[in-house]
């Protein structure tokens, strides 16, 4: 594959200021938690994650399965994902086209976890995040950027929280109940509501057998990382905890923002 596949903003050879790593299951919360410390702390948001999906995207759009490995990693070779880093997040353009809203579609999420067990597939991957974090100064959110693409993060938080509380939030995604994702789910109320919540609470327990268990960088805190279950946590007491996290662990001059 092209070096040009990818793009961002603020690429050198030698990274130059810290690499806040955020890894974790689906559902957990960690765009919300990566947008906001970026934010914070004046770093870039790079999400690892659009790039399965756009992937995933172009896929599904080519009809083609997410089994075989060869004839995806044929068809990442032809294939040109830029992320742009913006304020309210990244702006995610597959061979020119913007797809931020398309990726985030629920096909299109499976698929990503589909595609992503795939070893030779996964490590072009991982090399191409680690050409996007080099210079440092950015947020990475994804499965194992403490574990793989960076385990010499200055900063490394594995966020956790109950399969059912983590399908409950996506619940509220995708029907617009609620406006914040971190908040403790109230159940929702009639029968359809309920097989629909607990559709997305089998599918967070399928994705988590899948993602702990593939053979390629497996989902798992990394030995130094900071666990931080969100269960019983609202958004705002886990910004603050991952605020302070990320205080620890940076020099003075970097707390200033």
């Amino acid at each position: 594959m092209s070096n040009s596949v990818l793009s961002a903003s603020e690429q050198q050879p030698k990274r130059q200021r810290p690499v806040i790593a955020i890894d974790g299951p689906a559902g957990a919360g960690k765009s919300t938690l990566a947008a906001h410390l970026a934010r914070r702390f004046g770093f870039l948001n790079l999400e690892t994650g659009a790039m399965y999906r756009a992937l995933a995207l172009k896929a599904i759009e080519n009809d083609f399965g997410f089994d075989e490995e060869p004839p995806l990693l044929e068809l990442a070779s032809r294939t040109r994902i830029s992320l742009e880093p913006q304020l309210e997040g990244n702006r995610v353009l597959l061979d020119g086209m913007d797809v931020s809203r398309r990726i985030r579609d629920a096909d299109v999420t499976s698929g990503a976890s589909q595609i992503s067990v795939h070893p030779q597939l996964r490590a072009w991957m991982v090399e191409a995040q680690r050409k996007l974090g080099q210079a440092g100064g950015v947020v990475m959110e994804g499965r194992d950027i403490g574990t793989a693409v960076f385990p010499d993060a200055e900063v490394k938080i594995f966020l956790d929280a109950a399969p059912e509380v983590r399908g409950s939030r996506r619940y509220r995604q995708h029907t617009g109940v609620g406006e914040n994702e971190q908040e403790k789910p109230t159940q929702p109320a009639g029968s359809s509501t309920e097989a629909e919540l607990q559709r997305l609470v089998a599918e967070m327990r399928e994705r988590d057998q899948r993602d702990r268990n593939r053979a390629e960088s497996p989902l798992k805190p990394a030995a130094d990382a900071i666990i931080l279950d969100s269960t019983e946590l609202t958004l705002d007491q886990v910004l603050a905890q991952a605020e302070e996290i990320v205080r620890s662990h940076l020099p003075e001059s970097s707390n200033r923002h």
